[in-house]
């Protein structure tokens, strides 16, 4: 099976990314309804920028997140989003 991953990139002041990183960590996995396997989140705090890097584990998965996460505001007006792009995953090579 193939998976997928969903990246959403947010212009977010360093308050606001601490906010949202709080929330996520206070939680138990993902919100009800966002299939996810993963999150990774990436940050040019310098930039104001955060990258949100969820992986599915299929297609399907990955368009029932995505339904749910674009219902979803950012906690703050601090933070908003840019873009959200789609991947299928065609490799993850990990160091030995």
């Amino acid at each position: 099976m193939t998976e997928h991953v969903r990246v959403a990139t947010f212009n977010a002041d360093a308050a606001a990314l601490d906010a949202v990183l709080e929330e996520i960590n206070s939680q138990e996995g993902p919100p009800e309804g966002v299939p996810a396997k993963s999150l990774l989140v990436l940050a040019d705090r310098s930039a104001g920028k955060a990258v949100f890097v969820a992986r599915f584990g299929s297609e399907e998965d990955l368009k029932q997140g995505s339904e749910t996460l674009d219902k979803m505001s950012p906690p703050t007006g601090a933070m908003r989003r840019i873009s959200v792009d789609t991947y299928e995953v065609v490799l993850d090579r990990q160091a030995p």
